[in-house]
């Protein structure tokens, strides 16, 4: 009997139409194009402004265009899994709403928080479910909105997000394409130079903390940056030598937008072409959660059946790791 392998079979995505550009920041801080572009490669990004709207609604989206694409009856789906940083709210499940809203009347759902590694992670538990035998249809959706957590007065942060969602389903193969291997890791001891502190249960929010803006998040730049350089391009090279892949046998690199440079150096870690890294940071920024679905929506077109994958993240946390998966489907 073949192994039953957890392979992604659709795509979908959403990203409001509000467009942030780089000249619109200079308008709000100490900064200018040139600046944001040559050290993140930013140009603009999207935020969802509507007041009441929040990640669900992202997500919603999301899971709408996928469910209208793959042309799935909603009621077919047996999980829902709604990875982000950003949930509507604390105590009420986002992945919950999401799946009521699209009709998924006959699943379950969760929510999932790495940080920017929280599709990673989801890609694994939902791999998980579906190589168990016990699901056959699970979708994964990673959504945020960053922008309900930044401080368009912190040049630091508000240059980099933006929000955004992108939804894949996962169904069983016997052909041997999809997920085939990960690496995931993390360090606590890093979460104090990537977080946003108040509103969990160490830090509640009250009148002081909000009157000081400490419900926005904050990062330390250079040691974030350091960390993401070296552990998203250490994972994705262990996963590649413990699978025997080389720059030629790899296709695509789908790799966290974070920073462009971060991005780079990943490349250029394990030898790929630049021609073989999606890239959309330009566009949308940091969307957390959803960069990885982001990129395969829009990569779409140009993937094949049978291509060989590296996906690779970093986030708060510390939280990061590598995946080999091959498409399943042109």
């Amino acid at each position: 009997m073949s192994k039953i392998t957890a392979a992604i079979t659709a795509v979908g995505a959403y990203v409001p139409e509000y467009v942030l550009t780089n000249k619109m920041l200079e308008e709000m801080v100490d900064t200018n194009d040139e600046w944001i572009t040559s050290r993140t490669g930013i140009k603009e990004r999207r935020i969802l402004k509507e007041d009441g709207k929040g990640t669900s609604y992202l997500a919603i989206k999301a899971a709408q265009d996928l469910i209208a694409k793959k042309g799935i009856d909603p009621k077919e789906i047996e999980l829902v899994i709604v990875a982000t940083a950003t949930p509507d709210m604390k105590a009420a499940s986002t992945a919950s709403y999401t799946a009521t809203q699209i009709g998924a009347v006959n699943a379950f759902s969760f929510d999932m928080d790495a940080a920017c590694s929280s599709f990673l992670y989801g890609m694994s538990v939902a791999a998980s479910y579906i190589e168990s035998g016990r699901y056959k249809n699970v979708l994964l959706i990673g959504a945020d909105k960053m922008s309900s957590i930044i401080n368009y007065k912190d040049r630091a942060t508000c240059i980099i997000f933006g929000d955004g969602a992108g939804a894949v389903l996962f169904e069983p193969n016997m052909e041997d394409f999809g997920m085939h291997d990960e690496y995931l890791r993390s360090d606590g001891s890093g979460r104090e130079f990537l977080q946003a502190t108040y509103g969990g249960s160490s830090y509640p929010l009250n009148p002081e903390a909000l009157a000081e803006g400490k419900q926005y998040a904050f990062q330390e730049g250079k040691t974030v940056f350091k960390n993401a350089v070296s552990s998203m391009a250490d994972a994705a090279v262990k996963v590649m030598e413990k699978n025997n892949l080389t720059k030629d046998t790899v296709d695509w690199l789908v790799t966290h937008q974070a920073n462009k440079r971060i991005i780079d150096a990943t490349a250029n870690r394990i030898n790929l072409d630049l021609e073989k890294v999606m890239i959309n940071i330009h566009k949308y920024g940091n969307t957390t959660s959803a960069t990885l679905p982001l990129l395969l929506n829009d990569y779409e077109s140009q993937l094949k059946k049978g291509d060989k994958l590296i996906f690779a993240a970093f986030g708060g946390g510390f939280n990061w790791g590598a995946i080999y998966l091959t498409w399943a489907y042109n």
